[in-house]
């Protein structure tokens, strides 16, 4: 494998279905193929078609363009030897060649909501509906139009090879299929079988597992001829997931293959598309790929501005120059963005998913990315109608922190996401001030003050005494620090947590905030509004004393948990810079440089926040082995991206006259040439040289570099 360019790309289509590969076109991962389709966006993912394994006849001479590894580590076959070039921009370019013939091959997944005006236009709003009440989906639809799915989504991959050379070539390309949960391996048996139609340059296909049938999908192309040749490959070896210590063997159907025979210039363009054919489609030609490509970057010029030249004010205070829309670096961070912005069908509304490839959406990861994803490029309506999901989906004061894959109940295992989702909301006021939408939603926002007060789930629940939340349930972990094993949380922090805190006061501080604002515009009781501001006023007084009790004057620190018996965790954490970092803060001027001199010390690194300091007896530096090794390094010194942003804001707070302490070059680096070309990993190993790791592309490392990035 040394020899193999294991870098990966990412394509989606804003439905939750992907496609992801190599450089060197060799699959490592369970999670790559060229099309795997989200049949309940933007869940139900599945894998349809691996890929295509090309070989090339010219001059009398075959050579095979394909690069297999299989389960005995054997190389096989070699394309990546030829391969002279790869670029990502704008899609997927690969160029095999020799001394006189050249092919490239491009790939590209058009956007698959047909004829939906993109939420961050304006255009139209995807809200759950008005005034806090229960909606189903197809209530109210004359004013929140529901979607036919059946006319509205379109999940397909467009192929173009291009042959350049002195003499004719002939091209053949094996279909390699599957039918498989995205999470799983496909194992060939008696019980798996795949049906084929043959039709005029093109040919369907559709799985049938122990008399089930499965999703229907077609392929077609411009030139050619099919022929039908059942085979299945086994063995297929998957490196990244034998590294992981999970499933790593694969094996694939191939159903026939094409031959289309190449003059030089010539091009053939395939599509594979998810259904049955249908007339409406279109002709596929050999301008249809191109013609993709530019519907593209047209929507994401229209929805970022790319088209309008000058320069921006991207506001949320970040002590920022405005940057410049037609900066290609910025493009290419607003084009990562909107991979991770889908649709929900289940709502008809937009929402996010958490990191590609194996995450689906959480909460608390939504609320965090939102400013930077939405608010700082100006996509208002889609902050808007993702708050406004949230606050539908409120239940005792809780925001879901996971959708299951099968639209069931929402998880509400987290005490923070509801925090988060009123501290985001804040912002998004502060950037729009859309008064009538907080008329709207502070209900919810009362609601969710109540049940903390008052006691919810969880043992969630404020001190009457010193005014802090505190929580004790065992064997459950409900901060950002997740990880259970078994029925035991890696990094218990029962008790009162430090973020979970300052989360609460920055809350008291916009709940008295926005009651005075909706008194004064008269949206309410002009009366009880009042006298509900200076409660809540009253009331974060009262925490922000209290959040002296988390102030460690020895190691000059914040206490990471004040625990149920009353002690004290001085385990350096990033979880205090969190508490610097929110739009109020209730930290003096002189603890806050404090905690950031010794997180600069001990926690900064090249590409975020440690989870611990290094000298920590608890401290694991790489984030490697099977899934309880992994998951015992998760937040036990592995670094976090999108810790990098509540560090920046924490700094422009406490030390605003002096230089950030941080070089964004080897970030930029990375986000260009390394891991996903054109995304930011989840995390990275805690030591040099911060090897990344977890998820290729992850919401909040790019939402929170947006935020910050100067250019």
């Amino acid at each position: 494998m040394l020899d193999l360019d294991t870098r990966e790309w990412l394509l989606t289509n804003g439905l939750g279905s992907f496609a992801s590969g190599t450089v060197s076109d060799v699959r490592t991962r369970t999670y790559h193929g060229w099309l795997f389709t989200a049949t309940n966006p933007p869940s139900g993912r599945n894998l349809l078609l691996s890929h295509l394994d090309a070989s090339l006849e010219v001059s009398g001479s075959v050579v095979a363009l394909g690069t297999n590894v299989w389960g005995n580590d054997r190389i096989e076959l070699t394309g990546y030897q030829l391969l002279q070039g790869f670029d990502i921009n704008p899609v997927p370019k690969w160029t095999w060649g020799q001394n006189n013939w050249q092919l490239t091959r491009q790939l590209m997944m058009p956007y698959g909501l047909v004829g939906i005006g993109d939420w961050g236009l304006g255009t139209r709003d995807w809200g759950l509906g008005a005034k806090n009440e229960e909606l189903e989906i197809g209530k109210n639809a004359s004013q929140y139009p529901v979607p036919n799915p059946q006319s509205q989504f379109c999940h397909r991959i467009l192929i173009q090879y291009r042959y350049d050379g002195s003499d004719t070539a002939i091209l053949r390309l094996r279909l390699l299929i599957a039918e498989r949960d995205f999470h799983h391996q496909q194992t060939a048996s008696s019980g798996l079988q795949f049906s084929e139609l043959l039709g005029q340059q093109q040919v369907c296909l559709q799985a049938k597992k122990s008399g089930n049938l499965g999703i229907p999908w077609h392929l077609r192309w411009t030139q050619g001829k099919y022929q039908p040749d059942a085979v299945w490959y086994w063995n297929y070896g998957l490196s990244e997931e034998t590294k992981r210590g999970l499933g790593d063997k694969e094996d694939l159907y191939s159903p026939g293959y094409l031959i289309v025979t190449l003059q030089p210039g010539d091009v053939v363009t395939l599509e594979a598309r998810v259904g049955f054919p249908d007339s409406m489609a279109g002709v596929l030609t050999s301008e249809t790929f191109a013609e993709a490509v530019e519907v593209e970057q047209d929507r994401l010029s229209k929805i970022f501005g790319w088209s309008e030249g000058g320069t921006r004010d991207w506001g949320l205070g970040t002590r920022q120059e405005s940057l410049n829309s037609q900066s290609p670096l910025w493009q290419k961070l607003l084009k990562a963005s909107d991979r991770f912005i889908v649709y929900r069908g289940s709502i008809a509304g937009p929402t996010i998913i958490a990191g590609y490839h194996w995450f689906n959406e959480r909460g608390r990861d939504i609320l965090i990315s939102l400013p930077g994803l939405a608010l700082v490029p100006q996509r208002f309506d889609l902050a808007k109608g993702v708050l406004r999901t949230f606050g539908h989906y409120c239940r005792h004061g809780l925001m879901p922190n996971a959708f299951p894959d099968d639209d069931g109940e929402p998880l509400y295992n987290s005490i923070d996401a509801a925090l988060w989702w009123i501290e985001t909301l804040g912002l998004y006021l502060e950037a729009t001030e859309d008064w009538e939408f907080l008329a709207e939603q502070f209900p919810i926002v009362l609601q969710i003050h109540k049940a903390f007060v008052g006691g919810t789930r969880y043992n969630i629940q404020v001190d009457a005494i010193d005014g802090l939340i505190s929580w004790d349930v065992r064997g459950v972990a409900l901060t950002w620090m997740d990880v259970v094993i078994g029925v035991h949380p890696v990094t218990p922090r029962h008790g009162k947590p430090v973020e979970i805190n300052a989360l609460w006061y920055s809350a008291l501080c916009w709940l008295s905030q926005w009651a005075e604002r909706l008194s004064e515009l008269k949206l309410g009781d002009p009366v009880r509004l009042t006298k509900q501001a200076q409660r809540y006023a009253l009331q974060a007084q009262k925490v922000k004393t209290s959040l002296q009790k988390f102030w460690n004057p020895q190691l000059g620190y914040l206490y990471d948990t004040i625990e149920p018996d009353d002690r004290r965790n001085f385990q350096i954490r990033p979880n205090a810079v969190l508490a610097l970092s929110l739009h109020h803060c209730g930290f003096s001027e002189q603890q806050g440089c404090q905690v950031l001199d010794l997180v600069t010390a001990s926690l900064l690194t090249p590409y975020g926040l440690r989870s611990l300091d290094p000298g920590d007896p608890e401290y694991k530096g790489r984030y490697e082995g099977n899934q309880e090794q992994r998951d015992r390094a998760y937040h036990q010194g592995t670094v976090w991206t999108w810790l990098i942003g509540p560090y920046i804001r924490a700094w422009q707070r406490f030390y605003p006259q002096q230089s950030l302490p941080f070089d964004w070059q080897p970030l930029l680096d990375h986000f260009l040439s390394n891991a996903c070309l054109g995304s930011i990993s989840e995390i990275f190993d805690g030591d040099s040289p911060h090897t990344p790791r977890g998820a290729i592309a992850q919401a909040w490392s790019v939402a929170e570099v947006i935020r910050h990035i100067q250019k």
